[in-house]
């Protein structure tokens, strides 16, 4: 048998032309040219506009940080003052979420790691990066920080988890984050911010506890035993609402809940290992074509009061016949009496994704209680 075709969506949307075109970029040279009447807006949007074409979204934000250096003062700090008197208005500080800022300033961030991450500037960086960050997150710059001076730069940023302004405070947890998407590897130990995470799980603002969750779920890839810990001597502080650390606890231990792990069930309620008779576990599409939706159904019946959490695992089907991997999907919390039934029924499109490839094949879910595997079930996937 041939080898399997691969099936991938084609991509029509374009973050970095989103974020990095034409009217972002003159308007980063409207705000430094108001602060360095000397620069030539038109000559350093035409500079990096004309390198776009050949960079990922990464590289435009070294490139316009690189363009600024030509363009700036040679001295850093008369540079750094352009500028912070560039900067445009803070973000609304009265905002507890939702309020990112624009991706324009982060080549502003980047600019001050680049060419301020020394013994001489230390202390000029990490209070501009103080001030950009709450503009846009500095939580990729101030990595240079914490890589080339640890401790003084732990030590400013636990002074940022008692900041008035929540941008500044949530930076002191999204820097440390020892995986932070699309950002270099630390060379501190994960440990070492803990008392960031143990100045911040208490805060008032969405927008800094989701970022300590997202800190703990990254810590719980490596060591799940010190997320239990700290979620269980936090809750037993009760320094936080308790539904706030409800949602600290589910944000942070989604990944020991996808793995099944039962400590972090037990800590979300759900230890209890299933206590019932699952039926009439059937899909009405044996044969799927991508595009279209595998839909199964079944029917759960309690033995005893107890809380479930239903997830199903997708076994994908890989090249070659191979396996292609699988995932956790969640279905559904139930809090069921004795002798309560309830029947499923869910509709899971297999559509074309740029995260990815389909391959034609025998696909299988396996229902997955309180982290405990139980009935399976298969489908082929066929192209469209």
């Amino acid at each position: 048998m041939g080898a399997k075709k691969a099936m991938q969506a084609e991509v029509s949307f374009s973050l970095k032309d989103d974020l990095f075109n034409a009217e972002t970029v003159g308007r980063l040279a409207s705000w430094l040219k108001s602060a360095h009447p000397k620069l030539d807006e038109a000559e350093f949007v035409s500079e990096v506009l004309a390198e776009f074409p050949n960079l990922e979204l990464k590289q435009r934000i070294a490139h316009i940080a690189a363009t600024m250096a030509r363009h700036l003062p040679n001295d850093y700090r008369a540079a750094v003052d352009v500028i912070l008197e560039a900067l445009p208005e803070r973000l609304d500080p009265s905002k507890s979420d939702d309020d990112f800022g624009e991706f324009i300033i982060a080549p502003l961030s980047h600019f001050i790691a680049e060419h301020g991450a020394t013994e001489q500037h230390l202390e000029t960086s990490l209070a501009a990066l103080r001030e950009t960050t709450q503009r846009f997150s500095a939580e990729d710059a101030i990595r240079t920080f914490i890589n080339a001076f640890p401790e003084r730069t732990i030590e400013f940023l636990l002074e940022c988890a008692s900041d008035e302004n929540y941008h500044v405070r949530r930076l002191a947890s999204e820097g440390t984050r020892p995986k932070l998407p699309w950002s270099g590897k630390l060379d501190i130990a994960y440990t070492d911010p803990l008392p960031i995470l143990d100045a911040l799980y208490a805060d008032p603002t969405r927008y800094v506890t989701r970022s300590v969750a997202n800190h703990l779920n990254d810590i719980a890839k490596i060591d799940p035993a010190l997320v239990i810990d700290t979620l269980t001597r936090w809750r037993n502080k009760g320094a936080q609402d308790a539904k706030e650390m409800d949602f600290i606890i589910e944000h942070g231990c989604r990944t020991l809940v996808k793995q099944g792990n039962a400590d972090a069930l037990s800590l979300m309620g759900y230890g209890a290992k299933p206590n019932v008779v699952i039926a009439d576990l059937e899909t009405s599409t044996p044969t799927v074509e991508v595009g279209t939706a595998f839909e199964f159904a079944f029917t759960l019946k309690a033995n005893s009061a107890q809380k479930l959490m239903v997830d199903y695992v997708m076994a994908f089907a890989g090249a070659d016949g191979g396996p292609g991997g699988q995932k956790v999907f969640k279905l559904k919390r139930l809090d069921l009496d004795r002798g309560e039934s309830i029947s499923i029924k869910k509709r899971h499109p297999m559509k074309l994704m740029t995260t990815r490839r389909l391959y034609e094949g025998e696909h299988t879910i396996t229902l997955q209680l309180n982290g405990h595997e139980v009935n399976q079930l298969a489908f082929n996937l066929v192209a469209g």
